[in-house]
């Protein structure tokens, strides 16, 4: 692959394409990045977490109620 040949190329596409053409390429690196492994304490940690919330549901908090207070901090 000539990598200045496709850059140049690039570099003719319309804005609007050359946008979209990075969408694609951020969405597949995206897709091909597998999330790094736990270490032993975070998986624990996590099966705790979890059970936990398994046995008293009532402590979790919704994510619409999450994502509300995160943006209503975020409000100047």
């Amino acid at each position: 692959m000539d990598l200045s040949a496709t850059l140049a190329a690039i570099n003719n596409l319309s804005i609007e394409d050359r946008i979209r053409l990075v969408q694609e390429i951020w969405d597949g690196i995206d897709a091909e990045q597998a999330a790094p492994p736990l270490s032993e304490p975070q998986r624990r940690e996590l099966e705790r977490r979890c059970a936990e919330l398994d046995a008293n549901p009532e402590i979790g908090i919704p994510w619409e109620q999450v994502k509300a207070r995160t943006q209503e901090r975020l409000r100047p």
